[in-house]
């Protein structure tokens, strides 16, 4: 899971949020300093510095940025945020941290943070509802992104499907010939059920929240 230093999870950025995350980057290289918020409203036919100026506040509360208010030209991008680019992953719907219910395919993406995808699978995010992991700081409303695996070793946490029509977000346990898939959350009880009747769809390798 990707934490901040602070203990926050990352959060994910807006598609416009992103754009002006990389235009910041490019800009910066290039000239050795950030572009002014005119520039930055230029470059997006943004007319409205209020505009520009929410942008950057958002990026900055979110740990992409950080910015010093007694200079023009003071936007400092954060290495341990931009050194990944964020990058566009398919939202493929919902997955249940609780009672199963069907993941749905959706048209949306969302960005993410690079350093959350490792590139050798394909990738792609759910949105989480119920609160069976909230022990694993996984909780209703938040993003999980899912490395797209067949199969999965003891305590990795997995999307699965579950006799052909149930899909659920659990922990994975193999013991005495079935599976165990558990629940963070005390008050839920495991599900038990024989090899042939879970299909693994994806390992989560991050998680996101959006506040």
């Amino acid at each position: 899971m990707d934490e901040r230093a602070d203990g926050g999870q990352v959060q994910p950025l807006t598609k416009r949020q992103r754009e002006i995350l990389d235009y910041l980057n490019e800009f910066i290289q290039q000239h050795g300093y950030a572009p002014s918020l005119e520039e930055i409203g230029r470059r997006f036919n943004l007319s409205s510095l209020a505009t520009v100026h929410k942008h950057l506040t958002n990026l900055q509360d979110k740990g992409f940025i950080r910015r010093s208010w007694n200079r023009s030209r003071s936007v400092e991008l954060l290495p341990s945020r931009t050194g990944s680019r964020a990058i566009e992953l398919p939202m493929l719907g919902y997955v249940a941290a609780g009672s199963p219910i069907e993941a749905v395919a959706s048209a949306e993406s969302i960005a993410v943070p690079e350093g959350l995808v490792s590139g050798k699978r394909d990738t792609y995010v759910l949105r989480v509802r119920g609160d069976s992991m909230i022990d694993e700081q996984i909780r209703d409303g938040d993003w999980v992104i899912i490395e797209d695996r067949k199969s999965a070793d003891n305590g990795e946490m997995v999307i699965a499907l579950v006799q052909g029509q149930d899909v659920t977000l659990k922990k994975f346990y193999r013991e005495s010939g079935r599976v165990r898939l558990q629940p963070a959350n005390p008050a839920l009880q495991p599900i038990l059920v024989d090899p042939d009747g879970v299909q693994i769809q994806g390992i989560v390798v991050g998680v996101m929240r959006r506040y």
